[in-house]
């Protein structure tokens, strides 16, 4: 297993390559460009407003809600984006896959790396909106890094067995936006998780991106520190999908080659 990390840390050089790569593919050819990165998640906003603070009067503890919405699309928008990007890499490059050898993880972790890149620079709006509404950060921001280093660690684990699977399972890349949809609904974005009966609390944040939302507002809008018993169940298993996700890629990657 360390041999294989080593591997992949020697072979960085390709990994920023390939991550070069696929940004300008990503936008070289768009009109918009990097646009597009603050587009999508001010566009839900903008509609989420309407229909969950308008019309349905979702409460939001006491935040405005459009920068409330906007804080759980940034987090969100970076899972559902890269999971959606990294799933089929594998399957996509086919002809490198089978004619060169580099560290296949390779794949799914630069569109982790890429969606980073779009995460900061959707935040620009998010600063812009925080200003606006006078928003006072507190010291507990400076855990937002940690936030998203668990998150990141959860989107890499996910995507590499999702990756995997889809070589062998093809079908994978289209029952995934049916998932991820069901699993927005099943996180904080368009809602507090004040609204949440205490009864249905612990099973509820058994999803970790539940509490990473939860927590990212919690240290953004209210200078607290996360709910540490949940915080830390969200981190266990965010890093061991990541672990059983790198074992199984690793193990299944030879026979990719014969498959794709």
């Amino acid at each position: 297993m360390l041999d294989k990390v080593r591997e992949l840390v020697a072979s960085r050089e390709i990994l920023l390559n390939w991550v070069g790569r696929e940004f300008k593919v990503r936008y070289s050819q768009s009109v918009l460009g990097v646009a597009w990165a603050l587009l999508q998640p001010l566009s839900m906003m903008v509609i989420t407003t309407i229909v969950f603070s308008i019309f349905l009067k979702v409460p939001s503890r006491d935040i405005p809600y459009p920068v409330f919405v906007y804080s759980g699309l940034l987090l969100w928008m970076y899972f559902s984006n890269t999971l959606s990007t990294a799933t089929p890499s594998v399957a996509d490059n086919y002809t490198l896959v089978s004619k060169v050898y580099f560290p296949r993880e390779i794949l799914p972790l630069s569109f982790v790396f890429v969606g980073i890149v779009d995460f900061l620079i959707a935040t620009s709006i998010f600063v812009v909106l925080l200003l606006i509404y006078q928003i006072h950060i507190g010291a507990a921001v400076l855990l937002v890094p940690l936030i998203i280093l668990i998150q990141s660690a959860l989107i890499l684990g996910i995507s590499l067995i999702l990756g995997a699977l889809n070589v062998f399972y093809r079908d994978i890349r289209f029952v995934l936006p049916l998932l991820v949809q069901l699993w927005m609904y099943l996180s904080p974005i368009f809602y507090p998780t004040d609204i949440v009966p205490e009864a249905f609390r612990p099973f509820y944040f058994l999803n970790p991106m539940a509490t990473l939302i939860d927590a990212f507002r919690r240290v953004i809008f209210f200078n607290q520190m996360p709910d540490w018993p949940y915080f830390g169940f969200a981190a266990l298993v965010s890093f061991l999908i990541l672990l059983v996700g790198y074992r199984y890629f690793k193990r299944v990657e030879r026979q990719f080659a014969d498959l794709i």
